[in-house]
């Protein structure tokens, strides 16, 4: 019994609680996997909103940029560095939605080389489209799917997982 007992207090001294290592690693891959997924789900919910409003220009990836635009305006590298787009082909999707009437762009007047880019009233209303589908899903929510404690507890626990990995990065192996 004491044996089980000091196992038990090393595991959650190392934040294993009572799973072993496999089997830990096993849930650490399915969480991975968990999080993989429900970005993709989240794309597809936003893609079935776009369709059902009959929006075929934009897609759910750019309605997500044009709501993170929000009603800021900013550089394209301004947009990848504060978190909210992460994309290998933010430039092309930056172009289609100034081709589709969905953002404006113009020079920086400070460093003629960039530009600076803002939402245009179609863009606009896209957004507030986006927000409302966010507000439905907050009302879902508060009719006892999920609580604000719940989100935030998620929150929390992503977060720290996202320090372990930026630290990763910065530092390598401890």
């Amino acid at each position: 019994m004491a044996e089980t007992d000091s196992v038990t207090q090393e595991n959650q001294e190392s934040g294993t609680d009572d799973v072993g290592g496999d089997e830990f690693k096993t849930v650490y891959l399915e969480c991975l996997q968990l999080i993989e997924r429900l970005h993709r789900r989240f794309l597809d919910v936003v893609k079935g909103e776009l369709d059902r409003l009959g929006v075929a220009d934009v897609s759910n990836v750019q309605s997500l940029i044009l709501y993170a635009i929000g009603d800021s305006e900013m550089s394209v590298g301004e947009l990848t560095t504060r978190g909210y787009y992460l994309g290998s082909n933010v430039t092309y999707n930056l172009k289609k939605l100034v081709e589709n009437g969905y953002l404006e762009q113009h020079r920086s007047e400070y460093d003629r080389r960039s530009f600076r880019i803002k939402l245009s009233e179609k863009g606009l209303e896209l957004r507030d489209t986006i927000d409302g589908l966010l507000r439905r899903h907050v009302g879902e929510f508060d009719r006892g799917l999920f609580g604000s404690g719940d989100i935030q507890s998620i929150n929390d626990t992503l977060n720290r997982l996202e320090r372990f990995w930026s630290d990763e990065i910065r530092f390598g192996v401890r």
